[in-house]
Order: C-alpha cells, then structure tokens, then sequence
C-alpha cells in the first residue's frame, strides 16, 4: 500500500500541472502545525522564482483546482505560499478501511528487492555481556524488524569477537593455571586426546585477570602473543582450547539474548572471515592501496575537503598480524561472496565512528563491493545513570547485561504483585512487560544520545512508556473480547462521527509514513513516535465514547472496525520494536 503522503503528492502534482505549473512542485508532507491543517504543500515557494510569480498567487490557483475534490475537507492558501490541507472524513475513513485489508497493514514496501546484512550485537569469546551491548542488540533487532516489514531480505549477523590479542591473554593465563591440560602438549591430537571442559565462570573471570596481568609481566605478554600466532596459524591444541570456549560462550551470550527477544540469522564470527584475510592482502597489493609505514601495512583513505584528520587503516601491524580492520575488511568480503548485499550495516558504539569510516573508504578503494552498495554505520550513545556517568553496579564495575534484565524483570514483578487482572505466569507477564519498559525507554530517544536509565519512569503506566502501550493493547484486547471479536479480524470501518475518533484515524493512517523514517534514518525512534501517538489518541477516544454500549448500531460497529485495525497497528509497530504483548495486566 501507497503510504499517505505519496497518494497525496500524486493528487497535489497533478492539481499543479492542472494550473499550468511544473508536477514536481506538488510534494505534500505531513503538517507541523496540526493546530491549522493536517498536511502542507510548499511547493508554491519554490515556484516562485521559477514563474516569476508570487508565491501566494501560484498557491491560490493550485488551492482552487484542489478544493472540489472529495479527498479534501480544507484545501486553502495561506500567506507567503504554503497549501494547508485536511482530509475529508470520507476519505480518511477508506483509507483506514484500506489499511486493515492490506497484508502489510499499511506499511510501505521497497520498489524494488534489496538485501541488507545488519552487523550487530557484538558479543566476544570470554567476555561477559554487559550493558554496553544493549543498545546494539535491541536497535539492532528492531531494524532488521523494520526492514523486513517494508519487504527487504534482512540477515541479521551477531559478529562474535572471537580472534586475536583477548583470546591469546586468556589461553596463556588458562597454560598457566592448568599446564597439565593435554591441549597444552606439542603432541595434542584432537582425535585421541581431550581436555576438561571449559567452566563460564572461570572463563568469564580470566579475560579481565589476563588483560591487567600482561600490562605488568612482559614475560606473561610475550608468551600471549605466542598464544595469538599460535591460533591464527591453528595449531590443534591451542585451537581445540579456544573452540571449546566459544562454544561456552555462545552458549551462554544465546540464552541472554533469548530473554532479550533478539535473534541472529548468522553467528559468524572473525575466525571465519579471517580465511578471507590473504585475499584481501592480494586485493590491496594488486591495485598498489597497500605500503609499509612504521613496519605495518596500511592503505591510506584521507581524502581532499576532510575536516577531520582521517588516517590510514592498517591492515597487518609490524609484526604481521591482522587486528579488527583486517577482519573487518575481510568479512566485507565474505558478506559480498555468502548475501550480495545493497546495503551493510553495522551498529556499534559512536567512538567506532573514525574506525568504521577508514573500513568503508578501504572496501570502496579496493572495490571489495560495488560501488552502489551502502556501508553505513550508526554509532550510539551510552546508557546512564542519573548522574549522566556510564551506568554501573553498586561497586563501580560494569553491569553484566544479565543482572540488568534481572533488575528490570524484578521492577516489574513488583509493579504487578497487586494486579487482580492477570491471569497465566505472572513472571513470564513480568518479563514481558519489563523488557518492553528497558526496549521502549531505549528507542524513544535519538540513537547517536546517551540516555539516563530510570526503571521507575520506564515502568510508569502513564506518559510516553512501553508499560503504556502494552497496557493500550490490553485495553482494546477486553473491548474486542466483550464484543465477540477476533484480533486479526479485518472489519470494514466506514465513517467518522465524532473528534476523537478522527484523530484516531488520522494517527493509523499515518503509520506506514514512520517505517520509511525509521528504515531511512536507522532510528527506531519513528516507531515509537508513531505508537506513542496512537495510544495516546486511542485513550482519548476511548474516554469520551462508550464503544460497547454505543446505542447506534452502525456507529458502534464502525468504532468496533477502528478499535480492531489500531490493535493491529499497534502490535506491528511493537513487535517491529521487538516487545512483545501481553493479554492483560
């Protein structure tokens, strides 16, 4: 389905050409001034200059070709050139009517098919999830959601940190706690020899022990090193060791992200894009991109009217071997052979911003992808406490992502201790409806900001919450139930009869306008925005009219029609944003 704006512009351009001016002219948006109309055409004032009119003038005579029309119930110039439009009842009603027949409920789809990978989640070997992978995770989700929802082929790929310096540290302090370990052998044979298993507390435990120790034993940094060549070059025991402990930790980081409601297509991780890394070298010295600076190999990607200084990547350090850019590079490479994406995106923190900027400009230069294929990186600000610092535990350490989920699940239980509606598991219900109050009070606000966590304000059954939108949802569930109505029922809604209502389904039709935004600007944002204003105008609604005991049969069974197609609007746009809803609370 069309979305509203597009439908309006077609009749707008035409009634343009129709008074003698230029058809591109009649672009319509949605008002900024709700107070006065409900969309605004400004192409008079770029018409201006054009028919060396005044803006007014030319305004008045494209308002004159559109005021007869059914679609309008307002179709006026206003001073210096700008059309306000409003529709009529009529037609805002067949267009909410259309939206509940449509099979993608009002959502716009691409013109044409495009697969996109979305790189995000971010996890690594031997590292404990902590909040600094929410919003990588939940953004992350809700994009591939959008995506899809607009008819792309998404793949969403968690990326595992799983080769380098951190997993050398930890092998070499794992050789010095357990030397006995038959991995450790130069004979280790994986077909005949085994080990113990890989413990997820001691393993999580190990990394940051390792980390600080090599800053202080050269001999111990050395031997991790070793380590990390060792690997690379696969040799069995040390690559037995590590594959056991990727496997613990996916294990683990998959049962996080369960409870999060976030799901990966891929679970490739730098391992596997780092069989690609030779080509990539081959690639870079064929078209003479890659030299010597400082013992490394580096390709330079600054270029003329940079207003920041940008420089080279390296791609292999002095002593040869490959870091973050290199598998980077070299996943680029895999993602072209495996999906042929139109686009690739990853979502990681703001501070990656430079290092995201020298991979693109690399892949471009060595034609890795084509060159109409969009690298694009939306880089986000951190959660924070209400003191605006980093979010952390009572002891000044940083959260595990577990104990934040346990903390919000918690909140919510006790929000819930008293309810008297709820029926099945009341944990499961708590869940729901506390990662819905973490997501939503996430997404709300403008990626690239940080924001203050504040479970209290999140979990608030008021104001601009998730708890209030599920709890909207719920609201029409018992409406819909009392009335003998099946959610997904798609009932002809036919006319308008009162204010409330007409905001109401104004506020639906629009939907399908903030899935272009959210697709467009990478900001989930759009949506929240979107299902925000439609509970809001669903309560006002609901408050001033008794919908089950309307007397008019007609009217009620209309409001019946647009209290079904909002609960389907309304559980799209969170399911999009990856909450789930609940049947009552």
């Amino acid at each position: 389905m069309e979305k509203i704006t597009s439908k309006l512009s077609a009749i707008v351009s035409a009634a343009f050409a129709e008074a003698g001016y230029d058809p591109s002219l009649g672009a319509v948006s949605v008002s900024d001034r709700a107070d006065l109309c409900q969309f605004q055409c400004n192409g008079a004032l770029s018409g201006a200059k054009l028919y060396h009119k005044a803006p007014i003038m030319i305004a008045r005579d494209v308002a004159e070709k559109l005021s007869p029309r059914a679609e309008f119930s307002l179709a006026e110039a206003v001073p210096p050139g700008f059309i306000n439009l409003s529709l009529s009842d009529g037609y805002l009603a067949a267009l909410v009517s259309e939206i509940s027949r449509d099979e993608n409920l009002g959502v716009p789809q691409c013109e044409k098919p495009e697969t996109i990978v979305i790189d995000y989640g971010g996890p690594n070997v031997a590292k404990e999830l902590h909040i600094g992978h929410l919003r990588s995770a939940i953004i992350g989700e809700a994009l591939k959601r959008t995506a899809r929802a607009t008819g792309r082929t998404v793949y969403g790929d968690v990326h595992f940190g799983d080769w380098g310096t951190p997993y050398g540290l930890t092998i070499a302090e794992y050789k010095v706690r357990h030397p006995d370990w038959a991995c450790f052998r130069e004979d280790f044979d994986p077909e005949r020899d085994s080990f113990p298993d890989i413990d997820e507390k001691e393993l999580n435990a190990i990394y940051p022990f390792a980390s600080a120790k090599s800053k202080e034993d050269p001999e111990f940094k050395a031997a991790a090193r070793q380590v990390v060549v060792d690997l690379q070059n696969r040799k069995p025991g040390i690559y037995a060791i590590w594959k056991k402990m990727k496997d613990v930790s996916v294990s683990s980081v998959k049962q996080i992200y369960k409870r999060l409601g976030v799901d990966f297509d891929y679970w490739y991780g730098e391992c596997d894009a780092d069989v690609f890394t030779p080509e990539l070298i081959e690639i870079l010295k064929e078209k003479g991109l890659l030299h010597e600076s400082e013992g490394a190999q580096v390709v330079d990607v600054a270029e003329e009217g940079d207003k920041i200084s940008v420089p080279p990547i390296i791609v292999k350090k002095s002593d040869n071997s490959s870091i973050y850019a290199t598998w980077d590079l070299a996943t680029i490479i895999q993602r072209e052979r495996d999906f042929k994406p139109d686009r690739i995106w990853y979502l990681t923190d703001k501070r990656q911003s430079l290092h995201f900027l020298q991979v693109f400009r690399c892949a471009k230069k060595a034609g890795l992808v084509p060159e109409t294929t969009e690298l694009r990186h939306l880089g986000f600000g951190a959660m924070t406490g209400s003191d605006g610092k980093p979010f952390k535990t009572r002891d000044g350490g940083v959260l595990p992502l577990k104990a934040l989920v346990e903390t919000v699940d918690g909140a919510a239980l006790e929000k819930l201790k008293d309810s008297e509606y709820i029926s099945g598991d009341k944990t499961e219900i708590a869940h729901a409806i506390g990662m819905a109050a973490l997501k939503f009070g996430d997404m709300q606000n403008q990626p690239i900001k940080d924001y203050i966590f504040d479970i209290d304000k999140f979990l608030a059954f008021d104001g601009k919450t998730g708890t209030y939108l599920l709890y909207t949802v719920t609201r029409i569930n018992s409406i819909l139930k009392k009335a003998g109505i099946g959610y997904d029922e798609p009932l002809e809604y036919k006319k308008i009869t009162v204010d409330g209502e007409r905001s109401l389904a104004l506020a639906v039709a629009l939907c399908g306008e903030s899935y272009e935004r959210a697709f467009e600007d990478m900001n989930p944002a759009a949506l929240c925005e979107s299902a925000y204003n439609i509970a809001s105008a669903f309560s006002r609604f609901y408050h001033d009219n008794r919908i089950l005991t309307e007397e008019n049969p007609e009217t009620r069974q209309s409001w019946l029609a647009l209290c079904a197609v909002t609960r389907r609007t309304l559980v799209k746009l969170l399911d999009c944003l990856g909450i789930e809803t609940v049947e009552n609370m």
